[in-house]
């Protein structure tokens, strides 16, 4: 994708990844991504906004030269993860005179991951600027969105946000703005889910320091441009600030049908007494979608067989996934089935530390479930009911 003008002097110059499907060798990508890079052209000065993910530094090069922009003045990292900084040495190498703009321990981490030369910097502090003559630049500190080095950079003239990985989405398009509201909502619950939800307190003082600000687009490093800000911004508000909802996530394996039999009668009792539930079988599910369900989630009901003495493999690994999300999730509870003996209760238990909910009774069968444990699962679709309905969530 060639570059392509925003605003006069305001160039979007990154690289569309269409056939990227899995990052950090862990979040799976079904639509792809977008590195955005952006160009900014002051009358006496130039900056470039991040860069992009090292495998497509040639397409940012190609891009710039393209715009035949012969000299830069300020590269800013916002961010050190490699996705946006990685192509800073070949930027630093094309256009020796730039400086690299980042917070203090931005700089400790950019020299650590790509060893930067420490002359190459500017640190700035919380709300500092740089002026590019006719434009300003603001610089927001918001450390642990999602890394402890991150800020938001502010175009003042022209009222536009730069916020990283903020806002973003993980989505190839050649929409330089969201026109798609509905996919685009999608991706960007899914990202939030997957990258921010366990910042969801820092990520409400972030919303509440950003508001402040008069913002007529938001251009995050990740899918397209919101030149309708209040899209993304409400729905941002929604996932951090909301009470969770009348749902039971219920994330299970079954290796001979027991514990299947289970979750089914579950899934039908729960209906029922009308809470919703969402089913994933951890053998195929896209654990994007498993962690997009747990952002509105109140309780999670976890299927799974006995292993020798333990959860079946798959559910410890979502159990794990859960506990490092931090989802604001009130109930859980475990149902499953074993053969002689076991501690799998226990033991996912111990998995779940940073969850702070209340554990309802589990319901294990031995082999396969009988009268009394359909019975006892009847009770827990009680349990959940009433407790939704005495939260306010029914």
């Amino acid at each position: 994708m060639k570059p392509r003008e925003i605003k006069p002097g305001i160039y979007w110059v990154g690289a569309i990844d269409w056939d990227r499907r899995l990052f950090d060798s862990l979040i799976p990508l079904p639509d792809g991504t977008s590195y955005n890079s952006y160009l900014i052209k002051g009358s006496e000065k130039t900056a470039l906004i991040d860069t992009v993910d090292p495998t497509m530094q040639d397409v940012l090069i190609n891009n710039l030269s393209e715009l035949g922009v012969k000299s830069i003045d300020y590269v800013v990292a916002n961010h050190a993860e490699q996705d946006h900084s990685g192509a800073i040495p070949q930027v630093l190498e094309k256009y020796p005179k730039a400086k690299v703009v980042v917070t203090p321990k931005c700089k400790g981490m950019l020299i650590d991951l790509l060893m930067i030369p420490e002359e190459r910097f500017i640190t700035v502090n919380d709300k500092e600027t740089i002026s590019l003559g006719d434009r300003t630049l603001e610089f927001i500190h918001a450390p642990w969105v999602h890394w402890p080095e991150t800020m938001l950079t502010y175009l003042r003239e022209d009222k536009i946000l730069f916020p990283c990985d903020f806002f973003g989405s993980h989505l190839a398009t050649t929409d330089l703005y969201v026109r798609d509201g509905g996919q685009v909502y999608e991706a960007a619950k899914r990202y939030y889910a997957e990258i921010m939800m366990p910042f969801r307190t820092i990520i409400q003082k972030n919303l509440e320091k950003v508001k402040d600000y008069a913002i007529e687009l938001i251009a995050p490093s990740h899918g397209p441009m919101h030149d309708r800000p209040e899209f993304i911004l409400k729905a941002y508000h929604s996932w951090a600030f909301d009470e969770p909802k009348n749902i039971v996530v219920l994330p299970y394996i079954s290796m001979h049908g027991s514990t299947r039999k289970m979750v089914e009668y579950l899934v039908g009792a729960l209906a029922e007494r009308g809470v919703t539930v969402k089913q994933f079988d951890l053998a195929v599910t896209d654990i994007g979608k498993l962690a997009m369900a747990l952002v509105d989630a109140a309780t999670v009901v976890i299927g799974t067989p006995t292993v020798l003495i333990g959860p079946h493999p798959n559910v410890a690994y979502a159990a794990i996934l859960a506990n490092a999300l931090r989802p604001n999730l009130k109930f859980i509870s475990i149902i499953g089935s074993y053969g002689w003996g076991g501690k799998a209760v226990e033991q996912l238990a111990a998995m779940i530390p940073n969850l702070k909910v209340e554990i309802l009774e589990p319901v294990l069968s031995k082999g396969f479930p009988k009268e009394a444990d359909f019975k006892a699962l009847d009770s827990l679709a009680t349990a959940i009911a009433e407790k939704h309905k005495e939260e306010g969530f029914a």
